[in-house]
């Protein structure tokens, strides 16, 4: 997640707010203007030419080119979506106590709670919640509660499994109930038998009947004899997408899926790196049983229990049918240390390799043969490899001496795979040159509409581009109209630079709109424990991406509005001209149409998405406020008018001979 709007704004990223405030008052200025006239009936606009000759293709276009970027910002994992409904669910301590757990005593019950830092199932977790059950009685259990996040989101007529380690003095029933915070109603129980002796895993599953869907609801486990119990590692999940054991929430995975992505570059962002050198994203510390994952400090204010570790950032890649972006450490934090180049080094770079090896190797391999033990046999394609993270921010200049020593290695051990700088790299040996440069541009949408040209004469003798983060900024938590136009005329232009532009991502891609859940805005997707909906900025990147040819062929417009801007692509194997335009000024732009190598007569799909504002926007109160509304109409191989309204996205698909 880039700190400022663009690769040379580098400010500090606790400076953000100011600097987004700054930025929205003059998008205010620059974009909104418009409407204070808005009465006043608009001149006749002439028509701009528009002439495309299908059948002569000047540049490709990249089939990876639209992506999907992700970080634990804005509880994208923890609390969204990585299905875990318990939030704490490893009992870590602070000065307030086991957040998020607190004490029940039911009746005159009595009981005290409280963290025991000797104790553990596991070398990761060597701590855990201790319950000492002094009296309890049925109708006067003791024992813990959680509300999860924002509360434990219920469907009626669901199944949910729980687990949990636990130790106990004394064999003791446990019940797990689901409860209604306002009515005291359960939803649903289950009797767990725990056995006196070591640590054990525990599991149940808690089916609800006819219920109202509900986050307002919390898990209750109770026992209703006097005993101590030790518990570690709790869980309980929502069905998931795929059924993908430890998986993720069905309705995003869905909504990810609808973007129509090629990629997933993972872990992202800041989420590699961490504030300091100790909070670096160290994998080996993500994969296996849960029991073994500590968890680590991300850098967005909250925890992350690791939940979604290395192998679930594979398989939501294989869920989707897309392939992974790696992204590997490369020793710098975002507090401005970094580690030295040489021998410091080298335990971070065979990470890397063993890291790589994880994910491609087969299960003759040390790391390969772990992830068939994680219960992945096969590997996983991967094409691109990043190094680092906005190394830009590093002003010490070291990661032109640490860039090199990982590259030097992957390539030798992996010389199939291209390889992503996160900064332009000084060196003079060939090895060692990037095959990618990731760019990352955070503007208001009338710089984003005026930053359109900036690869059109760009020189392609060097590597290619990946812009990995981008985004217009207006509207919270999830954009407004404003930035869907904004974005969608970026996309015209990423499209045109294809051959140059190979991959790209928006970033953020999801929050949470619960009080406390949101650290970044705007942001692709919004959703509470139970519900989501896509922004207008959703719906124009699901448009662009499902309809993409490979080739760009030759087109000249001449007459169009200054905030007109458009792309064509043509498609070799669908035969079908894919026209985007985007109008973002208040008056129509009508359309002459002159195409060649199209049918003497046939019809077009006509794709709109429009709104009357700038400020236009869905949420999860009128989620479908702007969504795409499709017809046909004729076109011909003779000059034919089209108008684009005033502030729509359009997609126009023209079949070809």
């Amino acid at each position: 997640m880039q700190t400022g709007f663009a690769p040379s704004n580098n400010m500090p990223r606790r400076h953000s707010s100011l600097l987004r405030a700054t930025a929205f008052a003059a998008v205010a200025l620059l974009v909104y203007s418009p409407f204070s006239n808005s009465q006043t009936k608009p001149a006749p606009v002439e028509p701009a030419q528009l002439k495309i000759d299908s059948a002569k293709i000047v540049s490709p276009v990249s089939p990876m080119l639209y992506g999907m970027m992700t970080e634990e910002i804005n509880h994208a994992f923890d609390g969204g979506l990585y299905a875990e409904l318990l939030q704490n669910h490893t009992f870590r301590r602070s000065w307030m106590g086991i957040e998020h757990w607190d004490l029940v005593r039911n009746g005159n019950a009595a009981a005290e709670l409280s963290s025991d830092e000797h104790s553990g199932p596991s070398k990761a977790l060597p701590y855990s919640m201790k319950i000492q059950v002094t009296s309890a009685s049925d109708g006067a259990e003791a024992g813990v509660t959680t509300a999860g996040y924002w509360g434990i989101p219920l469907k009626p007529h669901t199944t949910y499994k729980g687990s949990f380690y636990a130790k106990v003095d004394s064999d003791a029933p446990i019940t797990a109930k689901l409860i209604n915070d306002k009515s005291g109603a359960s939803a649903g129980e289950a009797k767990i038998d725990l056995k006196s002796g070591d640590w054990a895993r525990y599991e149940y599953t808690i089916t609800t009947g006819q219920i109202v869907a509900s986050t307002a609801n919390h898990l209750v486990l109770t026992v209703a004899r006097p005993g101590t119990i030790w518990l570690q590692a709790a869980s309980l999940m929502p069905p998931t997408f795929h059924n993908t054991p430890n998986g993720n929430r069905i309705d995003l995975m869905e909504k990810m899926a609808d973007l129509h992505p090629k990629f997933l570059r993972l872990p992202g962002g800041n989420y590699l790196e961490g504030d300091r050198l100790e909070d670096w994203y160290n994998w080996k510390e993500t994969i296996g049983p849960i029991v073994d994952r500590p968890g680590h400090q991300a850098p967005w204010s909250y925890y992350s229990s690791d939940g979604l570790g290395l192998l679930e950032f594979l398989e939501w890649c294989e869920d989707l049918k897309i392939e992974p972006i790696l992204a590997i450490y490369a020793g710098y934090a975002l507090g401005g240390k970094h580690i030295e180049a040489g021998k410091n080094m080298e335990p971070f770079v065979q990470a890397a390799l063993d890291e790589i090896e994880y994910v491609t190797g087969d299960s003759s391999t040390k790391w390969g043969a772990e992830r068939a033990k994680d219960g992945h046999p096969a590997p996983f394609p991967l094409h691109y490899i990043e190094i680092g993270n906005e190394d830009w921010l590093d002003k010490s200049g070291s990661y032109d001496s640490r860039y090199p020593q990982f590259a030097h290695a992957i390539r030798k051990a992996y010389p199939q795979y291209k390889l992503i700088a996160t900064t332009p790299v000084k060196t003079d040996h060939p090895e060692e040159q990037p095959d990618v440069i990731d760019d990352h541009y955070y503007k208001p949408p009338a710089e984003m509409m005026d930053f359109v040209h900036h690869y059109d004469n760009a020189p392609r003798n060097g590597p290619k581009i990946f812009v990995g983060e981008w985004a217009s900024m207006s509207g919270s938590p999830t954009p407004n109209f404003g930035s869907a136009l904004g974005d969608a005329a970026w996309m015209t232009s990423m499209e045109r630079n294809s051959d140059l532009i190979i991959l790209s991502a928006y970033a953020p891609l999801l929050v949470n709109i619960n009080p406390g859940g949101m650290q970044w805005s705007p942001d692709l997707i919004g959703y509470d424990g139970l519900e989501s909906y896509g922004s207008p900025s959703f719906y124009a990147q699901s448009l662009f991406a499902a309809h993409l040819g490979d080739g760009t062929p030759e087109s000249s417009i001449s007459g169009a509005q200054e905030r007109f801007f458009y792309s064509a692509t043509v498609g070799s194997s669908d035969h079908v001209l894919h026209l985007k335009f985007v109008n973002a000024s208040t008056i129509e732009q009508p359309l002459t149409l002159d195409v060649a190598g199209i049918k003497a007569s046939g019809e077009a799909t006509v794709i709109s998405l429009h709104a009357a504002s700038f400020e236009a926007t869905n949420s999860m109160s009128d989620p479908k406020q702007i969504v795409p509304h499709t017809i046909t109409r004729p076109v011909g191989s003779a000059p034919w008018k089209h108008t684009v309204p005033p502030l729509t996205i359009q997609i126009v698909d023209v079949p070809l001979h």
